[in-house]
Formats: structure tokens, sequence, C-alpha cells
């Protein structure tokens, strides 16, 4: 068999596990039926509900047995074998993780089953009905009312199942099979520094449409003219072809109608010269109408242009200093999966007080009430998919998982002006297969959004053997739009005071931006400041890692590490990490560290 049959193979089955609809743009202002809440769970480490003896999928079966977790059961007789009961299970609150809700389960990482039960009734017997998940983590089988609906791979992005024809106005009944096992192949692969939280971590949600709805679309300002407002709609149902869509702007005077091509799909630009254009100054949103004889769906959007010229980068034609900070999505008070407004405010708030005007969300898509918040908030963000350390590079089936993780961000984050980079890895180590790797998905994501920039969080390394000069020798430098990575003088990498020693050779004539520094320290541990792990040393390497980093000509941004304290089964020191990775700049009970006003006044100073 030749290589490209297999490849063929490869995807084709790959594809088939990642069937579900083409996402809808903007679930989150659709009208839809809230499914979170309480769920009855069932562990099931050795997939017993899954497999038969023989180990073969119960889902192959022509008639699958009573045994099957997702045919939910019940006995008829006295006599029947049935050795589950999801009614007499315990339940776990859905959003969420397992592992914070369930000591028992905090190690957990295996196979669990959700079973949720509800009545429905359609508003109009035309309408449809999806079934929406904002991200469950990592492996998701989903059942609706007995029948497989599909798989999802991905423990960060949206996707959804059409239920119309299976839905009942009575006894439907969701069955969902989630598995956070870590496999070498996955992105991420085995081996990270974050909790692998696992189950049902994001909202769930019945949206019903119109039989003909406003699926998907795309409008932002043109990136070379930005008095032009241009754009995208898709429609999705038997009306799609020749149907009239009208896109509203009434703050700016806009009403324009256009007609769908055959494919169901209408391109338009238009001038208008009063934008205000939004900005971490101005974060300006418009109400955005977009309407047809069936449908009507309003989003919030704001409009603005982003670009590199030589070394700077470019908001809507001007300067920028990226005064950022790295985030990790871990609930900042009670631990665990953020997965709501409130932690999406609380966290980014803190970033505002610090002097932020950009977050890089690390290291995977964060919630969309992050990128919302930012919108309001007037904060640039930084999105990254979780390809990072060491992913089997050679692997196409690994390669497409990345892809459809990418895929999947954009389309749910691409009508958000605060999204300005498109992270493609972090801390990767050099290869041809790992380049090549890499330079597919920057080409992937250039042709699906035109309209961000890409860049990855690379390593540095001696300039011509020196090791008292550092540069960028990776070949994906070339490819990236701004050059940044990460470095971490004074705690991986020697003391604290070879900061006073390290220059830099930067050959890229490309913006750089420091997506990591940073030091582990204990909330209330003082000491000397070249005592680890005190309060006192992160805030010294600090002081001396910006100046030393200052001295890049090109240096246009900072992103230290990291925010908040945040869980990490790596980190295990007694009575200082105790599972807690200790770079925040504010512990995990919110308390600010000294190092925080270091940065603070030196963003000040950045004004």
């Amino acid at each position: 068999m030749t290589k490209t049959l297999l490849l063929v193979i490869s995807i084709l089955c790959f594809c088939s596990v990642f069937a579900q609809e083409k996402l809808m743009t903007n679930a989150f202002n659709r009208e839809a039926t809230s499914l979170n809440g309480y769920w009855n769970y069932i562990v099931d480490p050795y997939e017993n509900g899954f497999y038969n003896y023989r180990y073969e999928p119960f889902e192959n079966q022509k008639n699958p047995v009573n045994g099957a977790f997702f045919t939910n059961s019940k006995r008829k007789d006295k006599s029947d074998l049935i050795e589950y009961d999801f009614d007499k299970m315990d339940s776990l609150k859905v959003p969420g993780d397992w592992n914070s809700q369930k000591e028992k389960l905090f190690y957990y990482e295996g196979t669990l089953w959700y079973k949720k039960s509800f009545d429905y009734n359609k508003s109009n017997d035309t309408n449809r009905v999806f079934l929406y998940f904002g991200g469950s983590n990592y492996k998701t089988d989903v059942y609706f009312n007995g029948k497989k609906l599909g798989q999802h791979i991905g423990g960060f992005t949206p996707f959804q199942f059409e239920i119309t024809e299976l839905l009942k106005p009575k006894q439907n009944f969701v069955i969902i099979k989630v598995d956070n096992k870590r496999i070498k192949e996955g992105v991420p692969t085995l081996n990270t520094d974050w909790w692998n939280y696992g189950g049902l971590t994001r909202d769930i949600k019945l949206i019903e449409t119109a039989e003909t709805f406003i699926n998907d679309y795309s409008i932002h300002l043109n990136q070379k003219n930005n008095q032009q407002i241009e754009g995208e709609i898709s429609l999705n149902g038997s009306n799609k072809i020749n149907s009239q869509v009208t896109v509203e702007i009434p703050e700016l005077g806009i009403k324009k109608k256009f007609k769908t091509d055959d494919s169901g799909t209408c391109k338009f630009n238009f001038i208008t010269n009063r934008i205000e254009y939004w900005s971490p100054n101005s974060p300006k949103l418009y109400d955005v109408i977009l309407s047809t004889n069936e449908d009507r769906i309003t989003d919030n959007i704001g409009f603005r242009t982003i670009e590199t010229k030589g070394p700077d980068i470019l908001l809507n034609g001007e300067n920028i200093f990226l005064k950022g900070i790295s985030i990790h999505e871990e609930n900042p008070i009670n631990g665990g999966r953020s997965n709501s407004y409130e932690d999406a405010e609380q966290l980014l708030k803190w970033a505002k007080s610090l002097g932020c005007n950009y977050v890089r969300l690390a290291h995977y898509p964060h919630n969309e009430y992050m990128v919302r918040m930012a919108d309001k908030m007037g904060i640039l963000v930084w999105e990254e998919i979780p390809v990072y350390w060491t992913i089997s590079w050679e692997n196409e089936n690994t390669y497409l998982n990345a892809q459809n993780q990418i895929s999947e961000v954009i389309d749910r984050d691409k009508n958000r002006a605060s999204v300005i980079i498109w992270s493609m890895a972090n801390e990767t180590p050099t290869s041809n297969l790992r380049t090549n790797f890499l330079t597919k998905l920057a080409k992937f994501t250039r042709n699906k959004d035109k309209t961000r920039l890409i860049s990855a969080a690379l390593e540095q390394q001696n300039y011509n053997d020196d090791p008292n000069t550092r540069t960028i020798a990776d070949p994906f430098a070339d490819v990236v739009d701004i050059l940044s990575f990460n470095q971490y003088i004074g705690w991986y990498d020697g003391g604290i005071e070879k900061c006073k020693t390290i220059n830099w050779k930067i050959t890229h004539n490309k913006p750089v931006m420091i997506s990591e520094f940073g030091a582990g320290a204990k909330y209330g541990l003082n000491g000397d400041k070249d005592d680890r792990w005190t309060e006192e040393y992160q805030e010294f390497l600090y002081q001396e890692t910006l100046k030393m980093i200052d001295k890049i000509e090109q240096l246009r941004g900072v992103s230290p590490w990291i925010l908040v304290d945040f869980k990490s089964p790596r980190r295990v020191l007694p009575e200082i990490q105790d599972n807690f990775n200790r770079k925040g700049l504010i512990s995990e009970k919110g308390e600010k560290k000294k190092a925080f006003f270091v940065l603070k006044n030196y963003y000040e100073s950045k004004n």
C-alpha cells in the first residue's frame, strides 16, 4: 500500500471522528435552553459501559445489549440483569470538572459517563434543535435517546449535533461518555504542566433555530482600508439559496440587503466614515443585526485593524506595546476549571489592575466568557492551542487534531475584536518534522483568517556559541508575524545575577515579545532576595529581568508567567508547591505578591 493511500485513509478515518455539524457562529447570543445543572454520573475506569467482555464496543452491535450505558436501560422484569442505574447515582455540577468536585476523583484520569433527562416542546413545528457543547475534556462520545450522535476530540473547543429528528416532547435523555486519559498522539500529549481537569467543563445548551437559519458569519474591517466593513454570511437549511440577508449597524446608520448564492453564502462590503475604532483605550462595540425572513441574530462587534511593520505592532495604524500577562483557565479562588462570567471578570480585572492591555490565554483555548469580557474591557488577546512540548510530529492524525482545534476556536472567536494573535505552539523542540508541522498549521490558519497575526512561544539559543549572547535560531521564526519566546534566566537558567551579563542579538526584522519569564514564590514566605521561593526572590528576578529585556531594541510586548498560581501534578514540593505552580503574581487565594507591583510599575512607565 502506498504512503499516499495510507495518508488518504488516515484523513478519512480522522474526519469521521470529527463528524459533528459545521459549528454555528455566535451560539453565545442565540436563544437557548440551558442544560447546565446537576447531571448523574458513573465512573467507569474499565469502560464496562462501552465494551463487552471481549473488548468489542456495544455501539457496533446491531441491537446493543442492556449493559451498554448509553441505552439507559431499566428493569422491565424482576429477573432482568442490569448492573447500573444512572438515576440512583451521585451527581456532578455542569459546567464543571470532576476533579475539583469530588475528592475521590481529584487525580482521576479515565472514562466517566454523564446523564441528564429533560422534556422539550419546540416553539414551531418546523424548527430545528441542536445540542451545543462549549467544551468537554478530552474525548467525548454523545448519545441522545439511545442513539449515537458522534464523537469530539479536543478538550477546549465547542461542538454541536443536530437532534431535531430524535427529539421528543417528553422523557428525552442525553448520555455522554467523557474520557480525559492522556495519550501520546493527543493534543496535548502525555506531558504537560497543568492539571488534567476532566468532564463537561463548559456550558451545554439546546439551541432552537428556524428551518433555515444564519449559521455562520464573519464581519470585520478591511485590513487595508479602515473605512470599509466586509464580511461573509452563510445560511443553513432548505431555503438557503437566493435568500435575502439584511445587515444592520444602527449606530452607524447602516442597513444593507444582500442575496445568497447557490451555496447559501453572500459576501459583502460597504464604506462608512463614522467608525469609532476598537482599542484598549476605547473598546467600542457596535450592535450588529443580521436577519432573513426566518431568522434574526445580534452580535456585539468591534472594528479594528492589526498588523506588523518591521519591528512594530500597529493597532489601527498606531504603535502599541503589549503590556501583558499569561493566564491559565483556572477558577481564581475556588479552584478547578474557570467556566463562568464571574471567573472571567475576576481574572481580567486583576490583569487590568496590573496595568495590562493584553493577555496571553495559555496553553489552550479558554472559555468564551474570557474573550467576550476582553472585548468589553479593552484587553487584547493571544489565543493558543495545546501544541505543547513534545507532541507526535510524525503522526498525521495528531496534525489533523491540531488543525481541527485551531479551526474550531477561529470559528468561535473570529468576530472578537480583542483577539489579535493565533499561537501555533509552546516550547516545542526544533526538528524538520516539527517545523513542517507548524508551518503547515500556520498556512492553514492564515488561509482561514487573514485578519490576525501568527505567533508561537519559541525558545532561545546562544548566538555563535556565546553563552552571554542570546538569539532565536528557530526556522519557524521565519514564518511567524511576531517573534515570541520564553526565557527563564534566573530561575531555570542560572541565578538572578546572570541577567546582568546577557545580551540579545535578534536577526529578524520583526516585533519581539517575551511570551514567558518568571519565578516561583509562595505568598507570605519572606527572606533574602537570593532565597528561592520567597516573595523577595521573585520580586528581584522581575526587577532584573525587566532591565535585561528592555535592552532588546525590537521589544514590543511581554506576558510574564503567570497571573495566578495554578494546580499542576508536576509541582510536589511539600509546604511550598503542594501541587501548585507558584509562579503566579497572585496566590490561589487572591493575594498579590511583591512582584505584582514591580510589573505594575513597569507598565506604568510604558504609558
